[in-house]
């Protein structure tokens, strides 16, 4: 079988898990901590950046973007029924529009966002550094913000992010919020149609299975984290 190495709060770990449950492909999970940096990690990824996934070949791929854009390579249609998945669907301007949102996401909203959140209201419990900086978590709350904005703005428009169909554009946002929303950092009432798009997204049995998952040692999600009609 093969195997991703993930965390659980990675928004970027959770956009392939959502990918890999969507095409209904199993993998054994193994949790690596980021912050740690171990030796034995670095072996596998010298990058040191998540996920990592094994495949039952021995190829090894590194990252959300290798990973997403192999399983779009190789898997054109869904295991189970035939039809299409949810990588990079459409023609080429359609697919084109996915990756925009996925860089958005996956660059844009991690670099302005995420990646901060995590290190001052996650890293920074396990490693002793103190409470989250005031400063750095209003800036945080802008830029999320503004991204949740970018989704009120596209999902008046359209079915799912990219279009008509869901993608990994989906997948990558869904990553980012629900561990932002795990953290307690949204205000779903100033984006009702973000929360729209994300109540059909936490229906889905890939979410549902990560959203059931708790991060030892770290602070508890708010009661709807759960919850699709939140």
């Amino acid at each position: 079988m093969a195997r991703l190495t993930h965390y659980r709060l990675c928004p970027f770990s959770r956009s392939v898990r959502l990918l890999l449950g969507e095409l209904e492909i199993e993998v054994a999970l193994a949790e690596e901590r980021p912050w740690e940096w171990r030796r034995a990690f670095l072996a596998l990824n010298p990058a040191g950046n998540l996920p990592v996934l094994e495949l039952d070949d021995g190829l090894v791929l590194c990252g959300a973007y290798p990973i997403s854009e192999y399983l779009g390579e190789t898997v054109k249609a869904h295991p189970r029924d035939g039809l299409g998945v949810p990588t990079f669907p459409g023609n080429p301007c359609e697919r084109a529009e996915v990756r925009r949102l996925v860089d958005w996401f996956h660059r844009k909203l991690d670099e302005e966002a995420t990646t901060h959140l995590l290190r001052e209201k996650v890293y920074k419990r396990f490693q002793g550094g103190g409470a989250p900086d005031a400063a750095v978590m209003r800036a945080v709350a802008r830029n999320l913000d503004y991204s949740l904005g970018l989704i009120d703005h596209l999902m008046a428009e359209r079915r799912w992010l990219a279009g008509e169909e869901l993608s990994f554009a989906d997948l990558a946002a869904a990553g980012h919020i629900s561990c932002a929303d795990y953290l307690r950092e949204i205000d779903w009432q100033r984006h009702p149609r973000a929360k729209l798009w994300y109540a059909r997204m936490k229906s889905r049995p890939a979410m549902r299975a990560i959203l059931k998952e708790r991060v030892p040692g770290a602070a508890p999600p708010p009661e709807h984290y759960a919850d699709p009609d939140f």
